[in-house]
Parts: C-alpha cells; structure tokens; sequence
C-alpha cells in the first residue's frame, strides 16, 4: 500500500505540473499523456511557467532521486533542449531550501554545543541547497572560513520509500517485459540503494574528500577542500571553503582568462588518472559540484566538492576497461570482440566475426570527429540494441562509471565543444599499459608480495589437497596421488635438484586430472604458487639425498 499510495503522489505530481506534453515524442504513450491532463489541482499559475519550469518544480518536489535525475539531463543538452537544460541546471545547487532555524538546530544536536561556542558569522541564509543537504558558511574560532553542511531532515524516509518503488519497478520490468533481465535492473537498483543511503552519512563524505584530497595532493590539476574531522557527525559536516568560478559558469571563465581548452583536456585527464591510476573517482560530477580556480588561468585548476559518491574498479576490470578503450580508439574491433568474450560480458559461443562486425558498425562513424558532433546518446541506443541481439549484460559494477562518463561528457561539450575526445585519452591510455607492463613496476610488486608469498609457501600440501577437493576430486583420487608422490621418493637413488623435483610434481599434478589446473589457478596466486612448489622442491631434495 506505502507503495502504491507513492506511484500516485509521483501520477498526482506529474499531472498537476502538466508534464504530459513532454511524452508527445514517446511512442505509445498516447493512454499516459491523456491521464496526466486529467484535473489533479493544477493552478493556473502552473500552467503559466515554461515545460521547463514545471518539470524542475516537479522534480524537486518528488525529492532527491528524481532531484539526481534531473541534475544528469542538465548536462545533455545534446539530448534535451536548451531551454529546459538551464531550468534542470538550478537543481545543482539551488533546490529550496528548508528552515535555516532548523537546520541550525541540527547541527547544534549532532555537535553538542551551541555553535557559538565553536564557531563565528554563521549565516541565517544558506549558500547552498541541493537535493539531500544544504551548506551553510562560518569561520571558526581560529580564524579558518569553513562551510557546514547539513542534512536535510525526514531525507531518509522520503529515499526508502522511493528505492522501494524502484525495486518493485525493476522486478516488474524483468518478470514482464522479454529481454529485460540482461539489463539487470534489480541488481542496478540494489547498487544505488547502497549508494544513495550511504550518502546520507556525511562521515563516508568526509572519509572519500581526505582520501581524494590524499590521492591528488601536490597536484596542480585537482584541488581538494580540507576536513575538520573535529566538528564531523553522520549528519553535518565541516570543512574549508573554497573561492572558485562554478565550471558551468563559461562567461565568467573566458572573463578570468582561463584557457578553456587546457580546461577540458584536464578534465578528461583527471577522470582517467581517477579511474586508472587510483581506482577511486568522484562519481557525481555534475556542474554543481565542480569549480575552477582563478590562479594561473593559463594552467587551470579544478576544485573539486561534494565526494559522497564514489567510484571504484576492481584490477580487472580496470584491465579490461583500459584495453577495451585502446582496442576501440585503435579501432581493432577484432580485439574488442575478444575481449568481451574473455572478461564475460557476452557469452562464450559468441561468433567473433559477427561480433566484430557490429562494433565497427556501431563505433567507426564516431571516429574523426570533434566531440559536438558525437551523440553518445545514439552510441549507447545502438549498443543497447548490439546488446540485445548477442545478451551482453549491462555490468553493475560500471554502472557508476557509465553515469560518470555521460557527466563528463556534459562538462566537456559545455566547455569546448572542439575537445577530440579520442587523442586526448589515448596517450593516457597508451602510457598507463605501458607502465602496467614495464618490468621495474612488476619487479616492485613482486618485493611488495614477496613476505607473503613465503609465508604461504609452508601452507601449500594444504592448499595443494584443498584445491584437489574444491575440483571436485573423491577422497580415493586424493590417496592415490599421495601414493604416486611416495612412490616417486622410493625411486628416487640420487638426489635431484628441487627444479627438477618441483617439475615432476607439477606434472603429475596436472596429468591427473586437467580440472585440477583451473581450482589450483583460481585457489591460488601464481607467483605464490611459484614460490611454494620452489620451496617444496629444495625440501624433498633435502630430505632424501
């Protein structure tokens, strides 16, 4: 029933605000526009305002998910018009805001004391106001100018019950409509759900800005606000205020001389040394969210807000995402096709040459272009549709990265519609696999593993009898392995050197049974495995010569 009675606050809403008009392109949605002309309280004052207008208005009194959505349409305005993209852009940082006497109270709870007592000119209107928080301005006593942010009051319930709905939704779409479950929505949902409620703790923000701030320190492309840690709750958080031009400002960029084009290129630079180099990157990247320094306008410098959602890669799929990338800009779809066989993404009888066909088909038309005449809104449709025809899974685990992506992408055709997307990550891309694969940076690995290795090394007859027994193998097998081992030592009349001794038994291992090499790979690292076995070898050498 909660449910229900939110899908008809959200019709009432969308009705009262006269949204139907924008579903007129929408194929089949004739039954949809003619209820949302149905009366549902609409004021004339309403029906007054721009499309653009009542669509901000209405999203904003839906709350913070449909407040999100709002802020990444802001920034396609290759795919919204420009009239309603400049509405949709006040939802970066100008939703209403609510009672500054509350939320002054608030931040008095979560602190303890009084703000007086720690702080000076904290100011009744807030700075800022978006979709969960609002920033209100302060200095300490100490003289530093911070920013307190605070969170909105009831936020929590209003987001539970909307991610419920989602879930409901997701669920819906998988059980009903054919091919929906290769989109995997439900675990799309249950993502967001992790992510959305964990920026509700401003101590998560707080712990992602020092751990940003730590990875871009010295840096002269990032700048990163300090945390006062003293004055952080789950609630409110405190921190160094910062003077900047907003990123959307562009007027005001080309005032202060900054050089929009080293602008945009280090944009996209700082998103890729994020994902690759760090494996942490600030995954909500909308205009609101991103200023530019005035210093050294000819060598600009970002400053980067609001960290609470954030971004990683585990190794391989940073691995495979990079040399996807490569393959693509090198325009091998060959190697692009393969590699989506090899890291899962479409399954393993997929015929490569079709494959390979429909990726050349779908990316060659974007390649010797400037990024304003790229959509990547028609990219993703054709791929979605490359999708259906040989069940690619959408891969939750990018999702993230994907929206991350479509806000750069924003940012970039705001700033420099000219940027070459392509010859700019490429070097990046090109010097990254270049130091993945240079024998010093693996040597230095190597010594980092090497403590651990060792001491894996006594635990290997273990490990070795574990692996044998998760393949699948009986405890018989088991025994007779042990037995033609026994039997190799009684054989044995001189003492072979521990190479030899490690080779053999490698061999035998792995003529026994051909399942036991994929549970021995998967079970244990090959450089431990390396290590052990050398270690075994010297030891039967040892104990029988």
């Amino acid at each position: 029933m909660q449910k229900l009675f939110r899908l008809v606050r959200i019709y009432r809403v969308a009705a009262r605000y006269r949204l139907g008009e924008l579903l007129v392109a929408v194929p089949h949605s004739r039954i949809l526009r003619v209820l949302l002309k149905l009366p549902a309280g609409s004021h004339p004052d309403i029906e007054r305002l721009s499309t653009g207008a009542r669509l901000r208005l209405a999203l904003e009194e839906l709350g913070p998910i449909f407040i999100k959505f709002g802020q990444l349409l802001s920034t396609r305005r290759d795919m919204v018009p420009t009239d309603i993209a400049d509405e949709l852009a006040l939802l970066q940082d100008q939703v209403a805001p609510f009672d500054s006497l509350q939320a002054r109270q608030l931040i008095e709870t979560a602190l303890g004391y009084p703000i007086e007592e720690r702080f000076t000119d904290f100011s009744t209107e807030p700075l800022a106001s978006a979709s969960v928080a609002q920033v209100h301005t302060a200095r300490l006593k100490s003289g530093e100018e911070v920013v307190i942010k605070v969170i909105r009051p009831t936020i929590a319930e209003i987001i539970r019950d909307d991610v419920a709905l989602l879930h409901s939704i997701a669920d819906l779409v998988e059980r009903r409509i054919a091919g929906a479950r290769r989109l995997r929505l439900k675990e799309v949902v249950r993502d967001y759900e992790l992510v959305i409620f964990d920026e509700l703790n401003l101590l998560n923000e707080a712990a992602n800005t020092s751990q940003l701030g730590r990875n871009f320190k010295d840096s002269q492309q990032l700048y990163v606000p300090r945390v006062y840690w003293d004055f952080c709750r789950p609630n409110v958080l405190v921190m160094e205020r910062i003077y900047g031009i907003p990123v959307s400002h562009i007027d005001e960029l080309h005032k202060a001389g900054i050089n929009i084009r080293k602008l945009a290129e280090t944009g996209v630079q700082i998103f890729f040394t994020q994902v690759f180099n760090h494996s942490f990157f600030h995954a909500d990247m909308h205009p609101g969210n991103v200023f530019v320094s005035r210093e050294h306008p000819e060598a600009p410098r970002y400053i980067a807000l609001d960290c609470a959602i954030i971004g990683s890669l585990s190794k391989d799929d940073q691995q495979y995402l990079a040399r996807n990338l490569l393959a693509i800009f090198k325009q091998d779809y060959r190697r692009v096709a393969e590699l989506h066989v090899e890291c899962g993404w479409v399954p393993p009888d997929t015929p490569i040459h079709a494959f390979e066909a429909t990726m050349r088909a779908v990316c060659e038309p974007i390649f010797q272009k400037p990024i304003s005449e790229i959509s990547f809104g028609q990219l993703l449709l054709q791929l979605f549709r490359t999708a259906g025809r040989f069940n690619m899974e959408i891969q939750p685990s990018l999702v993230l990265l994907q929206k991350t992506l479509l806000n750069i992408e924003g940012l970039g055709k705001q700033l420099y519609p000219e940027l070459d997307l392509w010859q700019t990550a490429l070097p990046f891309l090109e010097n990254w696999q270049k130091q993945r694969l240079s024998p010093l940076n693996n040597l230095k690995k190597v010594r980092e593993k090497l403590p651990e290795w060792i001491e894996q090394a006594p635990d290997l007859p273990d490990m070795l009898l574990d692996a044998l027994q998760d393949a699948g193998q009986t405890r018989q097998q088991v025994k007779q392995l042990q037995l033609q081992v026994e039997q190799l030592k009684k054989n044995q009349q001189k003492p072979a050197g521990p190479i030899l001794v490690t080779l053999l038994i490698v061999a035998l291992l792995l003529a026994f049974n051909p399942a036991f090499t994929n549970a021995l790979l998967t079970s244990i690292p090959i450089p431990a495995l390396f290590v052990a076995l050398i270690g075994l070898g010297y030891f039967l050498a040892r104990r029988f010569r």
